[in-house]
């Protein structure tokens, strides 16, 4: 994996993945950015989130199991006297026919899979997953 990071202007920048895809980073008004793009940090809880989504199909679908929405809501707390996040909350919601039981089986298999969700592990930030069928 590759990721280069070019300024634009004032605190913008474009980061990309070596394959073409870019994204905006930039800070918000009120810490003096232009308020075009998420910051690194609010990237690093999109990708948890977006890491439970794209799991979450994988192995349902390897679980022949099928829905017809799927949303991952995160809060991460950031006390002001803190750096970075210390805590996730995580609300995985699910529109299927399949059972409580089967579902939170790939959502357990979900959790134990999402590299982005080893590294919060790594880093001591607990994340508390709570399933809701819709």
């Amino acid at each position: 994996m590759k990721s280069t990071t070019k300024w634009v202007k004032n605190h913008q920048s474009v980061v990309d993945n070596g394959r073409t895809h870019g994204v905006v980073i930039d800070l918000p008004e009120g810490k003096n950015g232009d308020n075009l793009g998420a910051t690194a940090l609010e990237l690093c809880v999109m990708a948890l989130s977006g890491c439970i989504g794209t799991i979450f199909t994988v192995v349902a679908k390897k679980m022949r199991v099928e829905y017809t929405d799927l949303e991952v809501e995160l809060d991460a707390e950031k006390p002001d006297d803190a750096s970075t996040v210390t805590a996730v909350k995580a609300e995985v919601r699910v529109k299927t026919d399949a059972s409580e039981e089967k579902v939170g089986k790939i959502l357990d298999r979900t959790m134990e899979m999402c590299p982005v969700g080893k590294l919060y592990e790594q880093a001591n930030v607990p994340i508390d997953v709570k399933l809701v069928l819709l």
